[in-house]
């Protein structure tokens, strides 16, 4: 049965010049419409993910949790990105399950262990118990132990690329403020795979805010790294400021919005 991975971006849900600032009708929005499509395909097997936006990124940027934590001040700043990161979790769960949508939070620095910033391994079997249940787990940017930096911070798309492995979902869909990948005139790019990267990533800029993740540059790297790993994936960078949008793709992720990165011989599927 075919998966499907959703990332709200944590732009899209805080404001993220802002900090610790809910877009609060935006998240109960999306929250019904996610609630919309599993009513309408109750087969839908969901893993929800969202970045931190104005509450991990800036109490990272802060301490410099990502880079390593050496020190017991160190350990303050990752204990207190920590915190912050599982109070956006906890409004984004809370406008899940008044939405109806049954959801249950899955906190990355419980289950992930990294060398050097990478993860190495990652438990997925809550993950899979909760889509064997038929409701949606949720991960989100957070802390982890690192054997080399002592501490680290993971991202959502770090996370859900570890879970692919395990999990193989058909498609990766990010939902963020902009409506795709833009190039030089500021035009939606439709479709990225290795065989136009080159000409498109100059085009390629950071983010609004503070992002100690990186921006889109390293967005589209890794999605793009994913897709060579396994090229059954497709994934589909668009707006969820659009009323709708979010419910339509879920029910048809192969819907012409945005822009899909996929693997050179699927470059032209769905897009």
């Amino acid at each position: 049965m075919d998966t499907i991975f959703l990332k709200l971006g944590g732009s899209l849900i805080t404001d993220k010049t802002r900090v610790e600032t809910v877009r609060a009708e935006v998240l109960a929005r999306l929250a019904a419409e996610i609630a919309q499509a599993r009513r309408e395909n109750p087969a839908l097997r969901l893993v929800l993910g969202h970045g931190s936006g104005s509450f991990g990124h800036v109490a990272g940027a802060k301490h410099g949790t990502r880079q390593g934590v050496r020190d017991a001040d160190g350990w303050r700043g990752f204990a207190e990105v920590s915190d912050a990161a599982a109070r956006l979790n906890r409004q984004v769960l809370a406008a899940l399950l008044a939405a109806e949508v049954t959801a249950v939070s899955l906190s990355p620095s419980a289950s992930v262990g990294c060398v050097d910033g990478r993860i190495q391994s990652i438990a997925s079997h809550t993950v899979q118990a909760a889509l064997a249940a038929g409701i949606v787990p949720v991960v989100y940017g957070d802390v982890a132990f690192d054997s080399v930096r002592g501490g680290t911070i993971v991202s959502t798309e770090e996370v859900m690329i570890s879970l692919a492995g395990e999990i193989r979902p058909s498609w990766l869909l990010l939902a963020g403020e902009t409506t795709g990948v833009y190039d030089q005139a500021g035009q939606v790019i439709p479709a990225i795979s290795r065989a136009n990267y080159a000409e498109i990533e100059a085009a390629l800029g950071g983010s609004r805010g503070t992002d100690v993740t990186g921006g889109m540059v390293s967005k589209v790297q890794s999605m793009l790294a994913l897709v060579d790993q396994f090229p059954q994936l497709s994934i589909r960078i668009f707006s969820g400021l659009e009323p709708g949008k979010l419910m339509r793709i879920l029910l048809n992720p192969g819907e012409k919005e945005g822009t899909l990165l996929s693997s050179t011989d699927f470059a032209n599927k769905g897009g």
